[in-house]
């Protein structure tokens, strides 16, 4: 996402990432070299939380972000992974900012491929697709993700495939040098 958000910026936009304040000395809101926004919002204890003990928090963080955004409204938010758009579109409900959600990974994925071992809370599929319903637009990865969310009940029409991208500066092939025949 920091990629993202340095990208955007350099292409003449604003941009403010939120996420919880997760540790104590933490400013409320820091300015990165790449000059993008980070506001650490106060949703539970600053303090680490494993991410499937974070939806308690997110009525909270929703509620954050509704008052921030009924005095300053962006143009348009993009969340990322399911609690994300849970809380954003808590937020912009009754403001008519749209809000674009990207899941990254899909509670009906993890639940297939993990069965019981899948740590996800319970309700986690059904914010999903309530999520998926409710935000302006979905960005899925793949094609797979698409018959996924479509699976769920989705609209196609509501959904855009953006593959993840690549730094090929930061992450380039290396070339390791050959084996000896045996």
């Amino acid at each position: 996402m920091a990629q993202l958000a340095g990208r955007l910026v350099r292409r003449g936009h604003q941009v403010t990432v939120y996420t919880r304040h997760d540790e104590p000395r933490l400013p409320d809101r820091v300015t990165t070299p790449d000059g993008f926004q980070v506001v650490h919002v106060p949703a539970g204890p600053a303090v680490p939380i494993p991410k499937d003990e974070l939806p308690p928090y997110m009525t909270e963080f929703g509620d954050f972000l509704a008052r921030r955004w009924a005095a300053e409204q962006p143009d348009v938010v993009h969340a990322h992974f399911w609690m994300s758009g849970w809380a954003a579109l808590a937020g912009a409900r009754g403001l008519g900012i749209p809000v674009v959600q990207t899941y990254h990974a899909l509670g009906t994925v993890k639940r297939r491929h993990q069965g019981d071992a899948d740590t996800s809370p319970p309700d986690r599929i059904a914010i999903e697709t309530a999520v998926g319903r409710e935000c302006s637009r979905i960005i899925a990865t793949c094609k797979d993700e698409v018959a996924e969310l479509e699976a769920m009940g989705l609209s196609r029409r509501h959904i855009s495939v953006v593959p993840c991208g690549v730094d090929p500066v930061q992450f380039a092939p290396v070339t390791a040098p050959r084996r000896p025949a045996s």
